[in-house]
């Protein structure tokens, strides 16, 4: 009984040094083969680094510069960067996923100054440089610097005496656009001065950093008070806090005005998202939470839909207001290629 038991739990170790994944082997795991599990680290200083790196039964494990980074094997195969498996020129992966076997391992690992070669069991040759696996790795990417992103109220915003940019410099230089984009991340809204109060400047200033993005409003949608468009929007009436296009299949986000008849879900989901609803509503409106803003000509604001509502007071008089919709990857990807991590 005693024997059984421990073959059990033998078993148990095995499985577990796998990973989790079921593995079928046509014999059982001896003794020896267990104890021979304790790998001894090999240790390295090329070039001026000082690193250490291990195989283990499931996953290949560095320590370099304070951070211990794991790979798994399949990841490692997977990722491979050769020819055959990486097309360098389009940057897309040649190698098909799915014929990786979920339990592949390492015939040999080899280090020659600060490039890895993997030799898997059919022979292939898998190389990595250590900086690609530091840049690549789970523990690397955990430490890599975030364009921040401040949670902030009234107060916080005032306080930090955001600048706004000047139309000139937001056009025609980086330093100007670079500025912009770094407020915009940072706190979902940003400002441009100084532009010439036309739609074709307000379209100018759009086309800088995105695609327009048409909608039934058009590519770019000019408007005053005209009830007979049919949207609140176009009236002096009060706008309650809010995002737009919640009606598309890539909304911007929440909008309590377009809200259609809910009637897809039973009474008592219904009565829960009331209750949802009215504590995010009172969050919403507390004072401390809005921030006022008095749009003049020449002022363009840029709003992050998927972080900040926005709204108006009702108002008496004449006034006309122009804008669009850009498309969020764009707006991403021009402070990516500005230095921004977004």
């Amino acid at each position: 009984m005693w024997c059984h038991r421990l073959f059990h739990l033998q078993s148990q170790l095995w499985h577990l040094l796998k990973g989790g994944v079921m593995c079928q082997t046509f014999q059982q795991p001896s003794f020896k083969g267990l104890f021979s599990l304790a790998i001894h680290w090999h240790h390295t200083a090329s070039k001026s680094l000082n690193f250490a790196w291990q195989q283990h039964e499931d996953h290949f494990e560095v320590q370099y510069a304070n951070t211990v980074m794991r790979f798994d094997y399949v990841w490692l195969r997977d990722n491979c960067r050769s020819a055959s498996c990486y097309n360098s020129k389009t940057h897309q992966r040649s190698l098909d996923t799915a014929s990786v076997d979920l339990c592949i391992k390492p015939k040999t690992i080899r280090l020659d100054e600060t490039t890895f070669f993997f030799t898997w069991p059919d022979g292939h040759v898998t190389r990595y440089d250590l900086d690609w696996l530091v840049k690549n790795s789970y523990e690397g990417q955990k430490q890599k610097v975030i364009q921040p992103r401040i949670l902030w109220n009234a107060e916080v915003y005032q306080q930090a005496q955001v600048p706004s940019v000047d139309f000139q410099s937001f056009l025609e230089t980086k330093e100007g656009l670079k500025m912009f984009l770094q407020n915009f991340l940072l706190y979902g809204i940003a400002f441009v001065e100084n532009v010439p109060p036309t739609q074709e400047h307000t379209e100018k200033l759009a086309e800088r950093i995105s695609l327009i993005r048409e909608t039934i409003y058009g590519r770019m949608w000019y408007f005053t008070s005209d009830f007979s468009r049919g949207d609140t929007a176009y009236t002096k009436l009060a706008l309650d806090r809010h995002t737009d296009t919640t009606y598309f299949q890539e909304p911007c986000g929440y909008n309590n005005y377009d809200r259609a008849v809910i009637n897809t879900v039973p009474y008592d989901v219904v009565h829960r998202w009331y209750t949802a609803h009215r504590t995010l509503t009172v969050e919403l409106r507390r004072p401390e939470n809005e921030l006022w803003v008095k749009l003049k000509p020449g002022r363009v604001l840029f709003i992050d839909n998927w972080r900040v509502l926005h709204g108006r007071e009702s108002f008496t008089g004449y006034r006309q207001l122009c804008g669009c919709y850009l498309t969020r990857d764009d707006v991403l990807n021009a402070a990516r290629l500005l230095g921004l991590q977004a």
